[in-house]
């Protein structure tokens, strides 16, 4: 079975900004604020609207047979279409078990309104057993499915109230949490030119969401203590392994017990 941990990074739509709210002349920088500041009045909160962000960077971990792997989908000059499909062909090709955290209430719809507007195809996404019959009991869309395992969903009892950041419950179960950079620094780092900083960001948030996701598996009994020892094991091997500045960083803040 091929499992799939996946985050996006995203940054305000500042097109949209643009003909949302007539800003034409306006640098990216002040439009970005512009809309900040009407959700904030909207709402009381700066975060926007999930139509009024773009995709920057998609990040996964894939764990299938004796593999497990992180990177980030395309290249830094890769198009936000060519990050999307990447995403969903990905699906179409290996049909994997999903696993994110807060996927079902931000980064799918994102990539849903996203996919329309670049006309991407994602029919094994959109599969609910047409097609294929075995999608009529386990599908990516269905939120009481195990094809997408929203994490923070379903460990808060799909209560709101129960809901709690990745940071917070990595950190609870010792591992990393947040390196390097916060939600709210993304915006900033992209002006700055921070793209490549934005990428190993994501790479750390689907590793702990990885983590998150294996402890989850001991929990319901999917894993014994000693194959999730094996898997935590494969991690830390993979971390050894890369030369990679951010994952150092992220395996020294991951120390062994």
């Amino acid at each position: 079975m091929n499992t799939l941990v996946f985050d996006i990074e995203t940054v305000p739509d500042t097109d949209l900004g643009r003909r949302l709210y007539g800003l034409h002349d306006l640098s990216d920088e002040q439009v970005g604020q512009i809309m900040f500041t009407k959700r904030r009045q909207e709402t009381g909160s700066e975060f926007l609207s999930h139509e009024q962000h773009r995709v920057v960077a998609i990040s996964v971990v894939m764990r299938s047979k004796d593999s497990l792997k992180v990177w980030s989908l395309g290249d830094e000059g890769a198009s936000e279409k060519v990050l999307i499909e990447r995403f969903f062909d990905g699906l179409d090709k290996f049909t994997p078990d999903l696993v994110s955290w807060n996927g079902a209430g931000f980064d799918l719809p994102v990539l849903n309104y996203r996919s329309m507007l670049h006309g991407v195809t994602a029919a094994r996404y959109w599969e609910t057993g047409d097609s294929d019959n075995s999608f009529r009991f386990s599908n990516y869309l269905s939120r009481f499915h195990w094809r997408h395992m929203d994490l923070m969903d379903i460990l808060s009892g799909f209560q709101g109230r129960g809901r709690a950041s990745l940071n917070d419950i990595a950190t609870l179960l010792g591992f990393p949490g947040k390196v390097g950079m916060h939600g709210a620094d993304v915006w900033p780092e992209y002006l700055r030119g921070g793209l490549s900083r934005i990428r190993d960001y994501c790479e750390t948030d689907v590793l702990n969401t990885y983590l998150v996701y294996l402890r989850f598996e001991l929990l319901r009994g999917h894993l014994n203590a000693l194959e999730h020892a094996h898997e935590v094991g494969r991690v830390r091997k993979l971390l050894d392994d890369s030369a990679a500045p951010h994952l150092k960083e992220f395996a020294a803040a991951w120390p062994a017990t």
